[in-house]
């Protein structure tokens, strides 16, 4: 059963990533460095008569002159959406298409340094292309409360000509301000056939907001990244959070985190029903009221301790009850990795033609 079924038809295609208008500030995650601030929707098209930079040469239409990167013009015609070509003119009306990751706003460019500007721009262009928007956290598990943020993560699929690039692409697009996350495609089909919690929750939140059919396929196709190997991860995510538990409390003041020790338990309660249905279960009804206790400090360690080492013994039984796979189903996914690397470069393809036509 998908777990997109609560969208519409048009929220499947049309969900925005946008927050109200607030001023956002997104990284790239391989470098660290700032990206270029962005007032409301990340999709807002350049309006006619703006000035910009050209990030790339560019070759004048009708065999014009080649205007050099850094030349400056102006937007005289724009598209109706950023999949397409905005029409640019310079000083000595020489015109040009340009893709909206070859050009920056002129105050923007000015404002940053060369990295930070084309870095920026990139990012920009990139969240255009995220396929796949899902809430997790504590919302997901059903452990959220009034002051609770929403976490938000997914998978966006670059444009072939920029993931063929030399410069390719980041592994992953994150805002820490609006709590977003999105991963490129292989970087999250790797993690989840590794089985890492986090990657594995995307797959099966309740709370889908937007899900392309190519991320619907995908959703499809989830119980391709069950195997054996989630006991495995999951006691590796289980023992560092228990060691963190061990070090606050041989600390000076002897306290732990409690919210720390209620997904140390979410998180066995989480692996034993994979290991034991072969489905994952992100929300925590049956168990919510004992998690948000030793959230809120109401059960004492000595107790949360017993209940952990159950939990490791019946996460031990269910290891070794498992019908799931010694590993993961990497033909399924492989094939579906290069299905998404061919419909990009196809729908880059398109988006070409329709630059030449006009």
């Amino acid at each position: 059963m998908r777990a997109a079924q609560t969208l519409t038809a048009d929220a499947k295609h049309e969900t925005n990533i946008a927050h109200g208008g607030a001023r956002v500030q997104w990284t790239r995650k391989e470098r660290g460095s700032v990206a270029e601030d962005y007032s409301g929707n990340p999709n807002l098209i350049i309006p006619v008569g703006t000035q910009v930079v050209t990030l790339v040469e560019a070759r004048g239409q009708n065999g014009g002159r080649m205007c050099p990167r850094g030349a400056v013009g102006e937007v005289f015609a724009a598209p109706q959406d950023n999949f397409h070509s905005y029409h640019v003119r310079f000083p000595d009306g020489t015109q040009t298409t340009l893709r909206r990751h070859e050009f920056a706003v002129r105050k923007h460019h000015q404002a940053a340094t060369p990295r930070e500007s084309e870095d920026s721009i990139t990012d920009f262009y990139l969240r255009e292309h995220v396929i796949y928007v899902c809430v997790v956290g504590s919302r997901a598990y059903g452990l959220d409360d009034a002051g609770s943020d929403t976490d938000r993560r997914g998978i966006y699929l670059p444009p072939a000509a920029m993931h063929w690039s030399l410069y390719g692409v980041p592994e992953q697009l994150e805002n820490k301000q609006t709590e977003e996350c999105y991963w490129e495609m292989q970087k999250f089909l790797t993690l989840a056939l590794k089985a890492n919690p986090n990657v594995l929750e995307c797959l099966y939140t309740p709370l889908v907001e937007r899900a392309t059919p190519l991320a619907l396929e995908l959703l499809d196709m989830r119980a391709a990244f069950l195997s054996k190997l989630v006991y495995q991860t999951y006691n590796g995510y289980v023992m560092s959070q228990f060691k963190k538990l061990e070090q606050d409390l041989r600390g000076s003041r002897g306290e732990i985190k409690w919210k720390h020790a209620m997904h140390l338990i979410r998180l066995l309660l989480e692996g034993i029903g994979v290991l034991r249905e072969g489905f994952l279960h992100v929300r925590m009804d049956e168990h919510r009221e004992s998690l948000l206790a030793i959230r809120r400090g109401a059960i004492g360690w000595a107790e949360v301790n017993a209940w952990r080492l159950r939990l490791h013994r019946e996460f031990d039984a269910a290891f070794a009850a498992t019908r799931l796979p010694e590993r993961p189903d990497y033909e399924q996914v492989n094939a579906f990795l290069i299905r998404a690397r061919r419909a990009a470069a196809a729908a880059s393809a398109v988006a070409r033609e329709g630059d030449e036509s006009i």
